[in-house]
């Protein structure tokens, strides 16, 4: 899908996704230290603002202008005053992002399903606005999802199991600190679901 197809999906309904933080980003992020946080492929915002509500200055980058307008529209009602602490802006997680290089102090990739050809692209340019010694958090539906989990993408060229994603970034100038595959409830008509996550996390070199 390109950023058109991502606008029009956003467009159909008041939130396309919840309003809430993932469940493995506010596990690994809530204990940290606010700094400054590069959050790629925001989508409506919902990491960013919860990371700015905890006294992060977060840059949350996204290719659907639509996705963009949700995520200033929601951190001005959230944020109020703090609104400073986000910064939303259009760009392509395959390309460098704004701004200057290893200047983050976390750089969060949650569920950019991508090819792995341009996913490498997209963590190299996320390990590159990483400062050393900082955080980068990879949260994407696995690929064992398809026949043991529930829901999420169904193309298993856009689906990374842990392994995959620690084979992606082999070359770059991180050390894997945990590489899991993780289980998601997913509330249904039917009952609580499993959804089946990669969460890695890398740390810049």
């Amino acid at each position: 899908m390109d950023a058109r197809d991502w606008d029009e999906r956003y467009r159909e309904k008041g939130l396309l996704w919840t309003a809430e933080p993932n469940v493995f980003v506010e596990e690994v992020v809530a204990p940290l230290p606010p700094g400054r946080a590069l959050d790629i492929a925001a989508g409506e915002g919902r990491n960013a603002i919860w990371m700015a509500e905890r006294g992060w200055q977060v840059t949350a980058i996204d290719f659907s202008p639509v996705a963009i307008e949700r995520t200033r529209a929601l951190a001005a009602e959230r944020l109020g005053d703090d609104t400073h602490r986000l910064v939303a802006l259009v760009a392509d997680a395959t390309e460098p992002p704004p701004g200057a290089h290893a200047a983050y102090d976390l750089v969060l990739f949650c569920y950019l399903q991508l090819p792995a050809d341009r996913f490498r692209e997209a963590l190299r340019h996320g390990v590159a606005a990483a400062r050393p010694g900082a955080m980068v958090l990879v949260v994407v539906h696995a690929r064992r999802n398809l026949t043991e989990g529930y829901g999420g993408p169904q193309d298993p060229e856009v689906l990374h199991d842990p392994e995959h994603v620690v084979e992606l970034v082999r070359d770059l100038p991180v050390d894997v600190e945990s590489a899991e595959l993780r289980t998601r409830p997913v509330p249904t008509d039917e009952g609580e679901r499993a959804a089946l996550d990669s969460v890695v996390v890398l740390r810049r070199r």
